[in-house]
């Protein structure tokens, strides 16, 4: 048996059992199951009021937007514990997510395992995982940032050598340091085997006068990484802080079919230009050897340009865009005061009034519309063909992005989405997604609805997080009360007009 195949047999084993474990005395398995997956589906206590409920509104930032009971539980347990109980991921029990993830077992392979798999195979494993995660994961704040970061770092799977690479990347570089501490993150980025293969950091060399080191990840590293194309770095200091990171490669001069048979990796002194160094007027001495790409993620991550575009950009993410000056100062202060310290910065930002204020303020991108949409309607999803062909009309598949700077954060280059946002509501609505279900008279009922007597627009809480206004309502009912078709069927199409409405479209 191989190790992949044994892996894959004892997640399997183990999914069963603790189903098995949950189950009732009596009743049929898929209920005991669905009891250990989700927990018992509580009544729902809806949002009452016109404006957006402060916790939907949490929710829809700080997660990818809140699954039916959420907004409850966060009443209950406080908003600033349910924050602090988000910051420490690793103690959030995420087992039934973890179960879901047993079809995606390619994610924890190591790059060797997988030179004989199809690299679509492969790719379609890591977008799953990401999609899965992001609809079911408890570890709900861990889920938005390791987005957010995926696309700071951005790293395409479609260059050779990527989609082999980029399963550890995800798991070692970008999840363990979503929210720690920058400089850690940056540093794992840096020498990922993913990294080096996307920005050419592989082939970077200058161990003799006759090689000019690759420019490409050191621009990127200024540009994009750290301090921004507005952040005071010139041309000589990219050409210095080339010259730092030649010499790491992959075992053999960074050669794919080595990498994939088992090579790291590696610092080579002979193709390391070991002179002295002037980056961002910071010296770094000669004879540095392996260290000298220490000195200069140092000397970047620390400066005051860096210090202000990742507070600038973590607040874009989670307040708006652009952000207000007010808080991105303070969340410069507290970036900069804790060492760079991702968490505190996310804590700070979450409780300023600027975040409570911005609800509607943010255009939500393909990906968020769809998990959003999935979360809210309580949805099981499978990451199916059919899910991704819609993620795949709107242009927004995980870890797809042509170019090193990450999927757009502002709304523009996504308005030309919301036909297929549209179908994506409908098709949810209407058990249209395959193996991805809703039971949206289940959930009516769970918020004391009679799916039969109530408006659809009943629902405008659980969806929008709070009333619909007479203009929705009017629009739901007219569509609801038509005399064509089964009842049942126009209830779920007028229910997905919300899911499709302008104010779903935003958070």
């Amino acid at each position: 048996m191989t190790r992949r195949s044994s892996r894959r047999e004892v997640l399997r084993a183990g999914a069963a059992l603790a189903a098995l474990a949950a189950l009732p005395a009596c009743g049929p398995i898929g209920a005991g199951v669905a009891r250990f997956v989700e927990g018992a589906g509580g009544p729902l206590d809806l949002p009452r009021g016109d404006a957006v409920d402060p916790v939907f509104h949490l929710l829809s930032r700080a997660s990818y937007g809140p699954r039916p009971g959420d907004v409850e539980i966060v009443r209950k347990m406080g908003r600033d514990a349910w924050i602090e109980e988000q910051l420490a991921p690793g103690d959030i029990d995420d087992t039934a997510c973890d179960l879901r993830l047993c079809d995606c077992e390619l994610i924890e392979d190591m790059p060797q395992d997988l030179m004989s798999v199809p690299e679509h195979v492969v790719d379609r494993h890591l977008a799953r995982a990401a999609l899965i995660r992001a609809v079911h994961s408890r570890r709900r704040v861990l889920e938005v940032m390791t987005g957010f970061w995926t696309d700071h770092f951005s790293i395409d799977t479609g260059k050779k050598g990527c989609v082999q690479t980029k399963p550890m990347d995800d798991r070692a570089a970008i999840r363990p340091h979503a929210l720690g501490k920058f400089r850690d993150l940056l540093g794992a980025s840096a020498l990922s085997p993913a990294m080096l293969f996307y920005l050419d950091g592989a082939s970077n060399v200058g161990g003799s006068a006759s090689d000019r080191p690759n420019e490409n990840y050191a621009r990127e590293l200024m540009e994009l990484h750290t301090l921004g194309v507005r952040g005071g770095y010139t041309q000589h200091d990219v050409e210095e802080a080339a010259r730092c990171l030649t010499g790491w490669t992959i075992e053999d001069r960074g050669g794919l079919a080595h990498l994939l048979t088992g090579g790291d990796v590696v610092f080579r002194e002979d193709l390391h230009d070991d002179g002295e160094k002037t980056v961002l007027g910071v010296t770094i001495p000669a004879r540095g050897g392996g260290a000298d790409v220490e000195r200069l993620l140092d000397v970047v991550a620390s400066h005051p340009a860096t210090q202000h575009r990742i507070a600038w950009k973590l607040c874009r993410r989670l307040v708006a865009d652009p952000p207000p000056d007010s808080v991105v100062a303070l969340a410069t202060m507290e970036f900069a005061t804790t060492g760079g310290d991702i968490g505190a910065t996310v804590r700070q930002i979450l409780v300023t009034p600027e975040f409570e204020a911005s609800a509607g303020m943010k255009v939500k991108r393909p990906f968020e519309f769809v998990v959003s949409a999935l979360r809210v309607t309580g949805a099981e999803c499978r990451g199916t063909d059919r899910d991704f062909d819609f993620l795949t009309r709107m242009g927004h598949v995980p870890f797809h992005y042509p170019t090193p700077d990450g999927y757009p954060e502002e709304p523009e280059p996504w308005m030309g989405t919301l036909l297929w946002r549209w179908n994506f509501a409908l098709a949810l609505a209407t058990g249209r997604l395959g193996d991805t279900k809703t039971d949206l008279d289940a959930l009516a009922r769970r918020a004391g609805l009679d799916p039969r007597r109530n408006s659809p627009a009943d629902l405008a809480p659980l969806f929008l997080g709070r009333a619909a206004t007479p203009a929705e309502r009017a629009a739901v009912d007219a569509y609801a009360t038509r005399t064509v078709g089964d009842a049942a069927a126009r209830r779920r199409e007028a229910a997905a007009l919300l899911l499709a409405s302008p104010a779903f479209q935003v958070s």
